[in-house]
């Protein structure tokens, strides 16, 4: 829906709401919170009515004019803070995001979660914190989601209400509205950040070790194939696209997610985005068909944002026939769980495998798995860093090659006591990497 037609839309909405020539001008210092709201509301609805009269879309300064210009007309009394404040809340609703615009622009916030019009819950630095943001009804968050949908050709409705969405910075979110939500529509937005974080931020961050660092560095540009677990909001994406980052710059890569939301700086990058139903039911375009697709694309590397269904076939099947230095993350609690994980999702492709060669397949494909916790504290690290190194009569052994230790202890600023060590075990998967050119030094795993 284009700005202009929104503009029509929150008319229809805000009208009923108040008798707008029937309010008196209120003084600000003397007048209740509900005359300010009152103004507010006022002010809001001529801003609408103005800018819905304009030919085509209104530009930012054109928007900005009309809402000085009727401040000016129907809020003079009300203090110079007070019309900012509602200068700033006006131009957030009609150019960005609405109240959770101001939240997007505070780097301090890594997470933003809209439940219902009444309640939005913030991340900073891990932790959970109820903000003061509100909505002023449930109109006013579906606008808000309607925006965000129509910015990538994609609808939420009644008979379609969950949708997963980017933001034109990436940052994903997840829709969910009436009647599945019954506290109101819900929105979760999880940022990226405006630069995207390197390896040297994690190794400050104390997301890893600097030999870790090296480590993965060697495993990247050695094209072993790396996967990527850990839990819901652990930093799974944001650790892939680290590792992604050491890449060549020489190489194809393709890379394949839901939202598209990694942000490589290479020159020759091939994003690929899998695609929702339309209304009709048609049009639904696959992870696993843009995984079979990207292997006709003559790729150097193949990287999936995240393997959930029957793809996971047609990746390991993609790592065991020539396109090593493959990446991906998985869902999972423990690089054992994610060897489980796969093998599920490998029986979700539909096709009759027994365990055995579904289990040889992964020990063939797969060569690191980097697993990857948010702790207590909030602090997200790499706990875990393990080969595969082959099959043990009908298991899939692997060894832990770094670790991250920790007794529950704080320090003075509330983080875990901890460290990583390595466990004294020189990787296998060494000769691999030396076989593709790239050093390996002893004593990162002494």
């Amino acid at each position: 829906m284009s700005l202009r037609g929104r503009l029509s839309k929150a008319e229809e909405v805000s009208a009923p709401k108040l008798n707008i020539d029937s309010q008196p001008v209120i003084t600000m210092p003397d007048a209740a919170h509900e005359q300010y709201e009152a103004i507010r509301e006022r002010v809001r609805y001529r801003v609408i009515d103005r800018l819905r009269t304009q030919q085509g879309d209104p530009s930012s300064a054109q928007v900005q004019s009309v809402i000085d210009d009727v401040l000016m007309e129907y809020a003079s009394a009300v203090t110079r803070l007070e019309r900012g404040r509602i200068a700033l809340m006006l131009y957030n609703e009609v150019m960005g995001l609405g109240p959770i615009e101001e939240l997007l622009n505070d780097p301090g916030v890594s997470e933003i979660m809209v439940n219902g019009p009444n309640q939005v819950f913030v991340e900073r630095n891990g932790k959970l914190h109820l903000s003061n943001v509100t909505f002023r009804d449930n109109e006013a968050v579906m606008q808000v989601i309607e925006k965000i949908v129509a910015g990538i050709g994609r609808h939420v409705d009644e008979s379609s209400p969950m949708v997963d969405a980017r933001l034109k910075d990436g940052s994903r979110v997840n829709i969910i509205i009436p009647p599945l939500s019954l506290i109101g529509p819900t929105i979760t937005i999880r940022k990226f950040a405006k630069t995207p974080f390197t390896v040297h931020d994690l190794v400050d961050f104390g997301s890893l070790s600097q030999h870790m660092a090296s480590f993965l560095d060697a495993c990247v540009k050695g094209r072993l194939n790396i996967m990527v677990s850990g839990g819901t909001g652990s930093g799974k994406t944001t650790l892939l696209n680290v590792l992604s980052g050491f890449v060549s710059s020489d190489e194809r890569i393709v890379t394949i997610e839901d939202a598209a939301e990694l942000q490589l700086n290479q020159q020759h990058v091939i994003t690929l985005e899998s695609r929702p139903a339309n209304l009709e039911g048609r049009g639904e375009i696959t992870i696993r068909e843009l995984v079979r697709n990207a292997l006709r694309m003559r790729p150097d590397r193949i990287i999936v944002g995240e393997v959930r269904g029957g793809e996971a076939l047609d990746m390991l099947q993609a790592m065991n026939t020539g396109h090593d230095g493959s990446l991906s993350t998985c869902h999972a609690n423990s690089p054992r769980d994610m060897i489980s994980r796969v093998e599920t999702m490998v029986l979700m492709a539909g096709v009759e495998l027994p365990a055995l060669a579904i289990r040889g397949q992964i020990a063939s494909a797969v060569d690191v798995i980097v697993h990857q916790s948010r702790l207590r504290d909030g602090s997200r690290r790499v706990t875990r860093i393990s080969e595969i190194t082959g099959m043990e009569g009908d298991t899939v052994s692997m060894q832990d090659i770094f670790v991250f230790e920790t007794d529950g202890a704080f320090d003075g600023e509330g983080r875990f006591y901890g460290r990583f060590r390595t466990t004294g075990v020189f990787p296998r998967c060494a000769d691999k990497i030396r076989t593709n050119g790239i050093p390996v030094q002893e004593d990162w795993f002494k």
